[in-house]
């Protein structure tokens, strides 16, 4: 085995936080992750991964007549007033950080985002939620809503950025269910997933999926940091939130799809794992080495292939579905 000449192995921490109430301040939160950050910074992690919308409690669960009555919840500029103590601790400390927050931009655009932050405090990529889940129209007979599709705006793609070492990526919470979010970063080089999630235990479109979401979650961190060759931290935001109980289990993946670190509270809690960047290459290299063994010009013909078989019907439902730009139920 040759001698590594330069050691890729980062310390990574997974802050999952417990519930964020209606009640709490901005700078109340922002002190909690300061307190995960110093954490991680004891235990020598370099990177400290937060979850989605780590700033706020999940308002989507909320309806408004006008959005403007919500803009409270959003960032217009990051790092702002309240937030910038987590990165000017971040720099004094000399660890990273992943944030996901809900973003107000100048145009009036609303996004779903996280951000990659350096060791040295500076901000080395953004990332906008893609998969939006839930609905857009109120549902009063709900429990509690999830108008992700009301709230945000869907982002325009995944991208890699070149930090702590090595190539890393973004996505959030719903990406995490779709096999396109880690094969699209895995295209672009990617060695280290980061994604926030929030995830209600009860799904109200079919509460039969209810005892699964635990599952689920680790199904599609496992599956996608193993058929991509990735790292990929999971990272939640658990416990009774606003009469909401979120999913927990936060954890750290390695590319063979083994969990190296997991939370195992509801509450705020930090994981730490080794993170070893050149195990990728034993997966990239081998059995998924994408350039030798895919098929991409047999991918693009599969829509033409549904055969003979199936009935006209059927197909007619196949084809109203692709076309059609109704909301997709599912939820995050």
């Amino acid at each position: 085995c040759e001698e590594r000449t330069m050691s890729r192995v980062l310390t990574v921490g997974a802050a999952q936080m417990g519930p964020i109430q209606l009640a709490d301040t901005r700078p109340e939160v922002v002190e909690r992750l300061v307190a995960l950050l110093r954490s991680g910074a004891a235990a020598g992690c370099d990177l400290v991964v937060f979850p989605e919308l780590a700033l706020t409690t999940f308002f989507p669960r909320w309806w408004v007549d006008d959005l403007a009555d919500a803009d409270h919840f959003y960032e217009t500029e990051m790092p702002g007033p309240d937030t910038r103590p987590l990165f000017d601790e971040a720099r004094r400390l000399g660890v990273g950080f992943h944030l996901g927050y809900a973003e107000l931009t100048s145009a009036g655009h609303r996004y779903n985002t996280a951000i990659l932050v350096e060791r040295d405090g500076s901000i080395v990529g953004r990332y906008r939620k893609v998969h939006l889940p839930g609905h857009s129209e109120h549902e009063p007979w709900r429990a509690f809503q999830h108008l992700e599709r009301y709230y945000f705006e869907a982002g325009d793609g995944f991208a890699v950025h070149a930090a702590f070492g090595g190539v890393v990526g973004m996505a959030i919470c719903n990406d995490r269910r779709w096999p396109e979010t880690y094969r699209v970063l895995g295209l672009q080089g990617c060695e280290l997933a980061l994604i926030g999630y929030n995830t209600p235990i009860h799904y109200a479109p079919d509460p039969a999926q209810d005892r699964l979401q635990g599952f689920h979650n680790h199904l599609v961190l496992q599956s996608g940091a193993y058929q991509n060759g990735m790292w990929v931290v999971g990272v939640a935001k658990a416990g009774e939130e606003e009469g909401c109980a979120l999913l927990g289990e936060s954890a750290i993946i390695a590319p063979s799809g083994e969990i190296a670190a997991l939370c195992t509270t509801d509450g705020d809690e930090l994981a730490v794992a080794e993170v070893d960047l050149d195990l990728c290459a034993g997966y990239t290299g081998t059995l998924f080495d994408f350039h030798r063994y895919r098929r991409p010009e047999v991918y693009g013909r599969i829509t033409a292939q549904r055969g003979p078989e199936v009935p006209a019907g059927v197909r007619a439902a196949l084809d109203d579905n692709v076309e059609s730009s109704a909301e997709p139920k599912g939820e995050g």
